[in-house]
C-alpha cells in the first residue's frame, strides 16, 4: 500500500476523501496563499495546489501526495475566504440570485511525477434576504471556505443548482482524483481503498 497525502487543511476535503473509503494522512504545507498570483482563478488554484503539493512532497518523498486550492469566479473575479464577517456578507450580497464557477485545481505529486487538473463546476445561488445572510453569516461557518458558502453544509440552502461535479464545489473532484491516480499507474486499491 502506498501513503497517501492530503496537503490541505480543509475539514470538507477530508471528511469527503473518508467517506469515499480513503484515509489520508493529512499534513498542511504553510504555503503563503498570499505570494502567489495569477490573471485568473483557474491558473491561480493550479498554482496554489501546485505549491502546497510540492511543499509537502518534499517532507514525504514516497508519498502519494495531494494538494488542493478551490476559489470562486464572478463576473472575472476572484473570490477567495473572506477576510471578515463584513467581506463575507459584501461576497453574498453579490452573488445572491446569481451564477458562478467554482474552480478546484488537483495536483498529485509521486517520486519525480507531478500531474495537475483544474476543475470548473457551475453554481447557481438562491437569493437569501439579508437577514438570512446575516444569520448564516453569523455561524461562522462562511468565513472558512472560498466564496464565502459550503454546498455540504448550512450553506446548501442557498444553492439552488450545481453544473458538475458536486464534489469538485466541496474541494475535491472524486473522478479526477481517481483518473489522475490511474495516470499515475495505480490504483484505488494502492491507497487502500476501500477503506475497512
Amino acid at each position: 500500500m502506498i501513503l497517501f497525502v492530503l496537503a490541505s487543511a480543509s475539514p470538507a476535503r477530508f471528511a469527503t476523501l473518508q467517506a469515499a473509503g480513503l484515509d489520508p494522512d493529512v499534513v498542511v504545507s504553510g504555503v503563503d496563499e498570499s505570494a502567489v498570483e495569477a490573471a485568473d482563478a483557474a491558473t491561480l488554484v493550479a498554482r496554489l495546489a501546485f505549491a502546497k503539493a510540492s511543499a509537502v512532497a518534499r517532507t514525504r518523498p514516497d508519498a502519494l501526495v495531494l494538494g488542493c486550492d478551490s476559489l470562486l469566479e464572478l463576473d472575472g473575479s476572484t473570490v477567495g475566504k473572506p477576510a471578515s464577517a463584513e467581506d463575507a456578507v459584501a461576497q453574498w450580497k453579490a452573488m445572491r440570485g446569481r451564477t458562478a464557477v467554482l474552480y478546484t485545481g488537483h495536483v498529485l505529486a509521486y517520486g519525480d511525477r507531478t500531474l495537475t487538473e483544474v476543475v470548473g463546476t457551475t453554481v447557481h445561488f438562491a437569493d437569501p434576504d439579508d437577514t438570512e445572510i446575516a444569520a448564516y453569516i453569523g455561524t461562522g461557518e462562511p468565513l472558512a471556505v472560498a466564496g464565502s458558502f459550503t454546498v455540504d453544509g448550512l450553506g446548501g440552502w442557498f444553492v439552488d443548482a450545481v453544473d458538475g461535479d458536486h464534489h469538485n464545489v466541496v474541494g475535491v473532484s472524486l473522478p479526477v482524483l481517481r483518473r489522475m491516480v490511474r495516470e499515475l499507474g495505480l490504483s484505488l486499491a494502492d491507497l487502500g481503498w476501500p477503506r475497512r
